[in-house]
């Protein structure tokens, strides 16, 4: 399977987050390389599992270093293929995961009980 990256990312350098996450209200709008939210990139950063900005360029600019996205991008793109194999050996072979059934609560006369 051949692994693209967006062709909006430059070769070299740095990006900003509207360019990576995209910028809908943006005249033309900008697409996404990674389509998320803020806070879920935000929070993947804290967390570890996206690149860590660099703050070296400015005191009020954040950046990402372009080979960290494009980096990013493969990890994401290889785990994903790797997901849809694991995905088609599971219903090939035969062996699904159970269902899981809900619980269920039930409120009468300020008592709560759940269904079994």
């Amino acid at each position: 399977m051949a692994q693209t990256i967006p062709q909006q990312l430059p070769e070299t350098g740095y990006v900003r987050l509207w360019q990576i996450i995209g910028d809908k209200t943006a005249n033309p709008p900008i697409p996404a390389v990674i389509p998320i939210s803020k806070s879920t990139w935000w929070d993947g950063v804290r967390t570890g599992r996206y690149p860590a900005p660099v703050r070296t360029l400015g005191r009020r600019i954040t950046a990402w270093r372009v080979e960290d996205i494009r980096a990013l991008i493969l990890s994401l793109t290889q785990r994903s293929s790797e997901d849809i194999g694991r995905a088609r050996k599971t219903i090939v072979g035969g062996s699904r995961t159970p269902h899981v059934r809900k619980k269920h609560y039930h409120v009468s006369e300020g008592v709560t009980r759940r269904e079994k």
